[in-house]
């Protein structure tokens, strides 16, 4: 199975729906059954009702596609494997820990900085 090359997102906040379909290659009516049925993909609107997708949004629109695509997800398939990379843990609790004695000992070095400097 050959792999297609994943498309450059432009350099930009928000894209209006006609440049999200243009750089995921999807109609605008796929987009919107999709935001309807994966709760995690909600565009913000404007006040008169216009989608605005933040490159978060075309992210999570390309990996929809690629499940869908490539693994043969249905939509079901792609809320739950959405639902399950959210729960991945950032860092493992070892590290967090260690991160945390690091900040603990930096408060300590800057209040007796600020107790120095008061004097």
């Amino acid at each position: 199975m050959t792999t297609i090359p994943r498309p450059i997102i432009p350099d930009k906040d928000l894209f209006r729906m006609e440049e999200a379909c243009r750089i995921v290659q999807l109609p605008q009516h796929t987009l919107r059954y999709w935001e309807a049925r994966i709760p995690s993909l909600r565009p913000a609107r404007l006040a008169g009702g216009h989608r605005r997708y933040t490159r978060d949004n075309l992210e999570t629109l390309l990996r929809i596609k690629d499940l869908m695509r490539d693994r043969k997800m249905t939509l079901a398939g792609v809320r739950r494997a959405l639902a399950g990379e959210r729960r991945i843990p950032a860092a493992p609790p070892a590290e967090s820990g260690a991160a945390l004695k690091v900040l603990k000992e930096l408060r300590a070095e800057l209040r007796d900085i600020l107790s120095e400097l008061s004097k």
